[in-house]
């Protein structure tokens, strides 16, 4: 008689369970040797840093809509270099037609028509730089003349006072002796047989070949001053027309032809802004700097008035021009170099507190540009197209800023070149 055999229990959560129990049923068999207690997984230092993973910002980049861009702005540069001819009487044309349409359109109003307002405005604008520089000629003239006796006097008294040649002096002279040896070499040097000696003779001095190229230059710069004041009166003659040919161009949904006023308004008006920035900045130069020289006593300060509110227009340049060259007049006509400082030092200081520190802030609040991007293009353009592109740059790049504010892929580059 077999005994009743009771129930097996399952075991506990809470009871410890042998280790054959608690491995998995897919592990594999143990190996033979020496049984391995089971160890807990290493817990990090509490003084040890918790690295943390770095912020990747995932940006998918088209290589090849980048290198299309980039090889499309090499060849827009190359083509505005070389092209520079035809380009800048263009930018010229247009700025000034921005410049001179609110007062065309305010004597269209007061039933002029607009051609004979335009050519009133352009004769008059004509007239009176005419006759301003031929009324400035005379001390124009005798300012000119002085710069060489100038500047051979500054260089006089610099050696009277160092008491010694200059290296470069010294090294011309050691060059004038080398040449003059090897052509005495040369001369008693009698020639091999068989072997002719030929001479080259320098060609005379000819005033007339001067002349013809500086006739040739005077006339081209006058071609190009026709072609922007017929560009000028024609573009202010035909009104709103080709801006209303733009709008049509645009599209023809009336959110397209919006956004095309929108940018031209904007254009305008920026370079309005800027260009009345310039003629305040440029009167203020001017006359800051005739008053000051007329303080100091200097000759034809008129005349340096008008020629620091000139060259004002041409950032950065035209100060160091205007400094260097009053002091040297001022030496010429004091004969100390105290004076000569005392002058170039005033022209420094108008032209640092006015034109290198008011007109770059002014300008960036006229068009909403950082002064940064405003130096970065006038360096650019500066390079690109020589004195014209100092004074075209901003107003090119104002354009540029106005038409990527408001296209949805380049408002990237409208926010670098704002403020």
């Amino acid at each position: 008689m077999t005994e009743p055999t009771e129930p097996i229990q399952p075991p506990s959560p809470t009871s410890p369970a042998s280790p054959a129990s608690s491995a998995p049923a897919d592990a594999p068999p143990a190996a033979d040797g020496p049984a391995a207690t089971p160890t807990a997984p290493a817990q990090p230092a509490a003084h040890a840093p918790r690295q943390r993973a770095p912020v990747m910002l995932h940006m998918p980049v088209d290589v090849r809509n980048v290198s299309l861009a980039l090889l499309a702005l090499f060849a827009s540069v190359a083509l505005l270099h070389w092209a520079s001819a035809v380009f800048i009487p263009i930018m010229l044309s247009l700025l000034l037609t921005t410049a001179l349409r609110p007062t065309v359109e305010a004597l269209w109003r007061w039933h002029v028509p607009r051609w004979l307002g335009a050519g009133l405005l352009l004769v008059a604008i004509v007239s009176g730089l005419a006759t301003t520089a031929w009324s400035l000629s005379d001390g124009a003239a005798q300012l000119v003349d002085s710069l060489p006796v100038a500047a051979k006097k500054v260089r006089d008294n610099l050696k009277n006072r160092t008491g010694a040649s200059s290296p470069l002096d010294n090294m011309q002279k050691a060059a004038t002796q080398i040449e003059q040896a090897a052509n005495d070499n040369g001369a008693s040097t009698p020639p091999r047989r068989g072997v002719q000696r030929v001479i080259i003779e320098r060609p005379p001095f000819n005033i007339r070949d001067y002349l013809w190229s500086g006739t040739m230059g005077l006339m081209s710069a006058l071609g190009q001053l026709m072609v922007v004041i017929f560009l000028t009166y024609f573009a202010l003659a035909s009104g709103n027309l080709f801006r209303d040919k733009l709008v049509r161009i645009a599209g023809t949904t009336l959110e397209r032809r919006k956004i095309t006023i929108h940018v031209l308004g904007d254009i305008t008006g920026q370079i309005q802004r800027y260009l009345l920035v310039q003629v305040f900045t440029s009167v203020l130069v001017g006359l800051a700097t005739g008053t000051a020289y007329w303080a100091l006593g200097l000759e034809n300060a008129a005349v340096w008035g008008v020629v620091a509110a000139v060259l004002n227009l041409a950032p950065y340049i035209g100060s160091a021009l205007v400094t260097g060259a009053s002091a040297l007049v001022a030496f010429l006509q004091f004969g100390t170099l105290d004076m000569a400082l005392a002058i170039g030092g005033a022209s420094l200081v108008i032209h640092t507190i006015i034109g290198n520190l008011l007109t770059p802030w002014l300008t960036s609040r006229a068009s909403s540009m950082s002064p940064v991007a405003v130096f970065v293009s006038v360096l650019a353009w500066g390079w690109l197209w020589g004195l014209w592109g100092l004074l075209l740059g901003i107003p090119v790049m104002m354009a540029v800023k106005a038409v990527c504010d408001r296209v949805e892929d380049l408002k990237a580059i409208g926010e670098l070149l704002g403020d």
